[in-house]
């Protein structure tokens, strides 16, 4: 059956030149980029699928906005903009602007985590994890098992572990559990939804132990998507009504607004408590900026203002998903593994089923990163044990629970024809997949060293 793609809601109105190096010039940047994806030049690479954060294409409605922003220090009328439009679509009171979703965890998660030893999650992402780390906590993982198996379709693969997660506030004593954090879509885990009856019970359980409850936001809209597809209760809901329920016990927030808000740079806190929100005014402008800019141009809030509506529309995001689904329907009749069903921002590939040899100290996930750029001019990143990093008390490497080549999509790039460059050059590496090479590591910083990190090959045994 020939995979169905959805056309794109929108019409192209200005290009940007490709170039495709040749073979021997991408071998000779990426040797120079350590064998790091994150440290090759833009460009060098044919298709950008290092992240989908920030680099989605804004609308013309978006860039009308960026010459309408008011770049006042103090009280700009697009931050009034940015307030009325995301405690519509959150329902939230208390709102910062923070310049990105690291920010707001650099901003929130300390104030979070004071005198406390845990954060626990369905997943933490890399900045998360390193911001619970930098206060001093630990992060730990609470996805259910049926994550594990990625080859099972499974709904709502991003769900919290319940029993575990009371098991856990029980074990390690709530008193010392700083928050209980949902990350919609679960990043980590492959893009994968959560069901807001999870989001419900889970909230639940942390409030039962006296726990905040926060959701990390990055992708709700994609979240709310699948929610109306895959959850009977909300079949015949809005977007905006499932945005409403998935926030509506929620603590507080962060978000990255690079993501489902599609613009270039911004993030976002909300709060219910009126204390913490003052705190976090006053660390904000101790960190980005005073509180109605947030490290923000004001072009730039204007944009976030109108995205924040764009994202959440149902034709948009079928077309958004529906790219997703038509790159996984080729992966399928290649017999190429993924975490399936395909997540809502990116296909993430089972490199430890197409590179068995590889084990998870030489890192098969960017192992498959590095050979996509080398078949194709590609940028992919590892989500497996490179990007897990060591144990922040012993020094040693940890095993990640899946070894995930990711090919995040932007928003608006790319189309059809480029997902079948991307589906070709996988089929053509599993041609040759067992002469594939792990990597070592020859130097690296002690937190995030995935974005700087130097590798080597491993020479052939």
């Amino acid at each position: 059956m020939k995979p169905i793609y959805y056309p794109e809601p929108f019409r192209i109105k200005s290009v940007e030149p490709l170039k495709l190096l040749s073979r021997k010039e991408r071998e000779e940047r990426l040797a120079g980029a350590h064998y790091n994806m994150f440290a090759l030049a833009a460009r060098d690479v044919y298709i950008d699928l290092l992240t989908d954060s920030g680099t989605g294409a804004m609308s013309t409605e978006q860039w009308a906005g960026v010459m309408r922003g008011d770049e006042s220090y103090a009280g700009a009328e697009c931050y009034y903009r940015v307030q009325e439009t995301a405690k519509k679509i959150f329902g939230l009171p208390y709102l910062q602007i923070v310049h990105q979703g690291r920010a707001a965890e650099k901003v929130l998660l300390p104030l979070l985590l004071e005198g406390k030893k845990y954060a626990i999650a369905n997943m933490h992402f890399d900045t998360t994890r390193a911001h619970v780390e930098l206060a001093g906590a630990r992060a730990i993982d609470c996805v259910v098992p049926e994550a594990l198996e990625t080859t099972k379709p499974y709904d709502f693969k991003g769900n919290m572990d319940l029993a575990r997660l009371e098991s856990l506030l029980k074990e390690l004593g709530a008193e010392n559990v700083g928050v209980v954090i949902m990350t919609v879509t679960n990043n980590s885990a492959g893009g994968q939804p959560v069901s807001v009856a999870n989001i419900r019970a889970a909230e639940k359980i942390a409030h039962k132990y006296g726990v905040p409850f926060m959701i990390d936001a990055a992708r709700y809209a994609e979240n709310s998507y699948f929610v109306k597809q895959r959850e009977p209760e909300f079949k015949n809901s809005s977007i905006e009504e499932i945005v409403k329920a998935t926030f509506e016990g929620a603590d507080c927030f962060t978000m990255s607004a690079k993501k489902d808000a599609i613009v270039n740079m911004g993030g976002l806190i909300g709060c219910r408590d009126r204390a913490l929100f003052e705190k976090i005014k006053q660390r904000t402008i101790s960190y980005e900026g005073f509180v109605t800019y947030g490290g923000m141009s004001g072009r730039d809030i204007e944009a976030l203002a109108r995205g924040l509506e764009e994202g959440i529309d149902e034709h948009y995001l079928r077309y958004r998903i529906g790219q997703m689904e038509y790159l996984a329907a080729r992966l399928d009749e290649a017999g190429i593994a993924y975490q399936t069903p395909v997540g809502g921002h990116a296909v993430f590939v089972d490199a430890k089923k197409l590179l068995p040899h590889i084990p998870y100290y030489e890192f098969p996930a960017q192992a498959l990163a590095a050979e996509l750029y080398l078949e194709a001019g590609i940028r992919a990143c590892d989500i497996g044990s490179f990007m897990l990093g060591n144990d922040p008390d012993t020094g040693k490497q940890l095993k990640a629970d899946f070894e995930f080549t990711r090919l995040a999509i932007p928003r608006r790039i790319y189309t059809q024809s480029h997902l079948d460059v991307i589906a070709d050059a996988l089929e053509n590496i599993k041609e040759r997949a067992s002469g594939v090479r792990g990597y070592k590591i020859v130097e690296e910083p002690p937190i995030l060293r995935h974005f700087t990190a130097k590798l080597a090959p491993i020479s052939a045994k």
